[in-house]
């Protein structure tokens, strides 16, 4: 523990030093979000705050390469550099993204390229837990699909989600030390070994996250971007695959966790991944573009409730925290193992029917006569970027 702690510490520190950096560089060559009819933030800022995020990885693999208490991780495995080199195919991919636009399947190209590469050097989801029906050995060909699948679907995930100031950076943090929380249980029930990456790149996505959030919380002054966002995705993508896909034991005996371990990412990163078939679902009914974006996101749905930017943000963030709590409980009691899938459902549910389009009305509008409801204009301290 002491090892991963030191590590926390220096993808916090490094990326907490180095963003004020990278926004300066940022604003002085141009690399800024001006404000337009899709976005709501009301001043240019500067972006490609995954510049700090992406060097802040190297340095933290760097540092945990040396220290003892990974030794375990890194000796004899390829495991580390598969990371590290998905980590910077997918990070390159949606920096010139920020700098320049790059077309949707060239995007999802470079995403599919980057689990392609996990795959090669090992991090592969191997058993599949199927929930009320048993376990799956992968076949070669399926593993490699469904891993690869995994990773795109995790990064826009991601991506899509980062709509507010520390949003997403939120989101990820909770996310990230929930799932270290829960590695650690398994470790220390003998389910996977001291040898497993998923725990160090859990730990470091916290740090990273807890490094940016300062800087990008309400009012933000810089934003991830695409290449921090897609980067955050593939680090989850990457912690999770070697936790959930590279074992077959059961946890303790708890049959929540027997079952579906590997579900738990769809619980732990409830906002995003709802959010992301919310988008999936509403662009197509519209015959729109998976990629086009719009301001139905459950972020936007809250503000045209009424809720501030930062109150907004908050609430995701707590709905977030309340959904890894439910998930984490049975491994942490031994009791509700039953009582937290049903209870997560109906959490889901009820996010779904209270920000679902037109539940507010009759008339499928928030004021019930048929016509938008009137959406105040952003203040100055409400920046967005969707």
């Amino acid at each position: 523990m002491g090892a991963k702690l030191i590590v926390l510490g220096v993808a916090f520190t490094v990326t907490f030093g180095l963003t004020p950096v990278v926004r300066r560089l940022a604003e002085r060559y141009g690399a800024v979000v001006a404000p337009d009819e899709r976005r709501v933030h009301s001043v240019p800022t500067a972006t490609i705050g995954g510049v700090a995020m992406f060097v802040a990885l190297v340095t933290s693999l760097a540092v945990a390469w040396r220290l003892d208490g990974f030794a375990a991780v890194f000796d004899g495995s390829s495991e580390p550099l598969g990371v590290l080199l998905a980590a910077t195919i997918i990070f390159a991919v949606g920096l010139t993204d920020d700098l320049r636009e790059v077309s949707a399947p060239a995007r999802v190209a470079g995403m599919v390229l980057a689990g392609s590469v996990l795959v090669r050097f090992g991090v592969s989801i191997l058993f599949l837990r199927i929930p009320l029906y048993d376990l799956v050995l992968l076949s070669p060909d399926l593993s490699a699909l469904i891993t690869v699948l995994w990773v795109v679907g995790m990064a826009n995930a991601v991506n899509l989600v980062d709509g507010l100031d520390g949003l997403a950076t939120g989101i990820v943090a909770i996310a990230a030390g929930s799932f270290f929380l829960y590695s650690e249980q398994l470790i220390d029930a003998g389910v996977i070994s001291e040898s497993n990456i998923g725990p160090l790149i859990s730990v470091i996505t916290l740090g990273i996250c807890l490094g940016f959030l300062p800087h990008n919380f309400n009012p933000a002054r810089i934003f991830m971007g695409d290449g921090g966002a897609l980067l955050l995705g593939l680090l989850m993508a990457s912690s999770t695959i070697a936790v959930g896909g590279s074992q077959n034991e059961p946890f303790s005996g708890q049959v929540y966790f027997f079952f579906a371990p590997l579900f738990i990412p769809l619980f732990i990163l409830g906002v995003p991944i709802i959010d992301t078939l919310f988008a999936i679902i509403r662009r197509a009914s519209k015959r729109s573009g998976v990629a086009t974006a719009d301001k139905e996101h459950l972020h936007h749905r809250l503000m045209r409730l009424g809720h501030g930017q930062r109150r907004a943000v908050l609430i995701l963030w707590a709905w977030t925290a309340a959904l890894s709590g439910l998930v984490l409980y049975p491994a942490y009691t031994g009791k509700g193992d039953a009582v937290a899938p049903l209870a997560v459902v109906v959490l889901g549910f009820g996010l779904y029917v209270f920000f679902h389009p037109g539940t507010r009305s009759g008339n499928g509008d928030g004021n019930g006569n048929g016509t938008p409801e009137a959406v105040a204009p952003p203040s100055a301290d409400d920046a967005e970027v969707t």
